[in-house]
């Protein structure tokens, strides 16, 4: 499928099953291509009569690079966010939500079951409450409302995340750094084989490798702030489904995010962690089959 233009900007689209079927938007998270929406599931999904989507977030994969915005300054962004002062960003979440949107209506689409998994999360609930015409369900896996009083991650983690491989390094350099943080806040019930999380992880870098607009990702999800309001104006039917072994985002944003949207349904699974590890992908199918046929 050729690269759309959804919002004013060119966004990578790749669709599995009919396209008469009711359509399922899987939306990425942090700094994540749409790659990382297992291939099993995708087919799995459109044999069980769904016409699947998953598209690559502005500033991430195949889409538009947003390279004349002005460098990142996280630091500064999360002293600002403590403080409880605005925080300038080229975009915010609902900025990335009108891109979500925007594929739906270059595809012709008028309704989709949206499934959203962490910062593709809060970019589909933010969809969900600014377009309840557009949404027939929305499914939050592994997500946060942004709720200030909500636990961090773990340190170890965060220092993880925020690391880089020394200036210059390689590609090799940066799929071993990728392969450790995968590892880190991956699920200690479903772990993924070493081997193919290296192979996952090398198709991701060869494929595209941009770390500069997972930065300004992470600047949107700070600029967009508490979003507990947005979530209570959510009337589609919600699927909440977080790990209980979440390193990551700690199962409280789960927990917190089915309290905030009306009607939500939460499901917390033992010894998931925050990644769709190949063992893991039964019950998603299910959670969101089932979720789906409520519909």
């Amino acid at each position: 499928m050729p690269r759309l233009i959804a919002n004013g900007i060119e966004i990578e689209v790749e669709s599995f099953g009919r396209s008469d079927d009711p359509a399922v938007l899987l939306i990425m998270g942090l700094g994540m291509q749409m790659l990382a929406w297992p291939d099993a599931l995708c087919h799995s999904l459109a044999k069980s009569g769904y016409r699947v989507i998953r598209f690559d977030n502005r500033d991430v994969g195949l889409s538009q690079r947003m390279s004349d915005s002005a460098r990142v300054n996280l630091p500064l962004a999360a002293m600002r966010y403590l403080m409880h002062l605005p925080v300038a960003a080229p975009y915010t979440l609902e900025t990335m939500a009108e891109d979500a949107v925007g594929v739906l209506d270059a595809l012709g689409i008028e309704r989709a079951h949206l499934v959203g998994a962490s910062l593709g999360g809060m970019v589909a609930q933010s969809a969900a409450a600014r377009h309840p015409d557009r949404v027939l369900s929305l499914a939050s896996i592994m997500s946060s409302s942004g709720d200030r009083r909500l636990p961090t991650a773990q340190l170890k983690i965060l220092r993880l995340m925020l690391s880089r491989p020394k200036h210059g390094s390689d590609l090799e350099a940066w799929i071993r750094h990728y392969v450790r943080v995968f590892q880190a806040i991956g699920s200690p019930g479903f772990p993924t084989p070493p081997e193919l999380l290296e192979t996952r992880v090398r198709s991701f870098v060869e494929r595209s490798h941009y770390p500069a607009g997972t930065l300004r990702q992470i600047l949107a999800i700070i600029a967009s702030g508490d979003r507990s309001a947005q979530l209570g104006r959510i009337t589609a039917a919600t699927l909440v489904l977080h790990g209980k072994a979440d390193p990551l985002v700690p199962v409280a944003h789960g927990v917190d995010c089915a309290r905030k949207i009306p009607g939500a349904r939460l499901e917390l699974v033992a010894g998931m962690g925050h990644d769709l590890a190949p063992g893991l992908l039964p019950m998603l199918q299910a959670q969101l089959l089932e979720h789906f046929a409520r519909t």
